[in-house]
């Protein structure tokens, strides 16, 4: 039977998520498998890996053919590392104990390796929100400032507005203070002006009468005589 390691998706579209398994190299692609060996995760960075290190070896070991990405995790994984040395160990070029302190080195030097990439990546979004925010503060100053102008504009034309409205209510009281103090002027002047007249007719009233009585006594003396 030609066994593959191979891997099997899972997970919602634009968000996949993979199992590692070991199938049948006839059988559907997604279809039955043997056993499941582990976990690909490739929507974190770096992608997350979680794999039985034990059994994906005792596999490659059984001449199990891993598809390409599948021998890019193992390889990351260190189970072919882990197979060379052990084929060392059973040829004499080392011992095993030799061959598990090499193992140990190359996985602190990948685990260093991949704390400093995961502190990099921690450091690059740490910039990345940074520079988010900065914009978001710097967007938000240009969008109050607009509307500051805008109500600054509004409530310039408003009071421009009121200061018209009084001007043009301080020249109506204005005007009907001066139409007012003509129509006294013309009142005063035409009372003074109907005083003389009324004593001229008085006078001449007084003077009729006068002549009146002084040609009825004359009528009388005559009439007398």
């Amino acid at each position: 039977m030609a066994t593959r390691i191979r891997l099997q998706r899972f997970g919602k579209k634009n968000q996949p998520f993979y199992h590692i398994v070991i199938a049948d190299g006839r059988a559907p692609r997604d279809g039955r498998f043997i056993e499941k060996i582990g976990t690909y995760n490739t929507m974190t960075h770096p992608s997350d890996i979680k794999i039985d290190f034990e059994r994906a070896l005792y596999w490659v070991e059984c001449g199990a053919s891993p598809s390409d990405t599948v021998r890019s995790i193992l390889k990351r994984e260190g189970v072919y590392l882990m197979k060379h040395l052990k084929g060392g160990v059973a040829k004499g070029a080392f011992t095993e104990l030799e061959a598990e302190r090499k193992f140990k080195a190359w996985q602190d030097e990948k685990e260093a390796k991949l704390n400093n990439l995961k502190k990099e990546n921690a450091e690059k979004i740490r910039a990345e929100n940074k520079k988010r925010l900065e914009n978001e503060l710097k967007v938000k100053e240009v969008i109050a400032s607009k509307v500051a102008a805008k109500y600054a504009k509004i409530n310039a034309e408003a009071a421009k507005a009121a200061a018209e409205a009084a001007e043009a209510e301080a020249e109506a009281e204005t005007e009907a203070a001066a139409a007012t103090e003509v129509v006294v002027e013309e009142v005063e002047a035409t009372a003074t002006t109907e005083e003389p007249a009324a004593e001229e007719t008085q006078v001449n009233e007084e003077k009729s009468t006068g002549e009146v009585v002084a040609e009825t006594n004359e009528n009388s003396d005559q009439v007398a005589e």
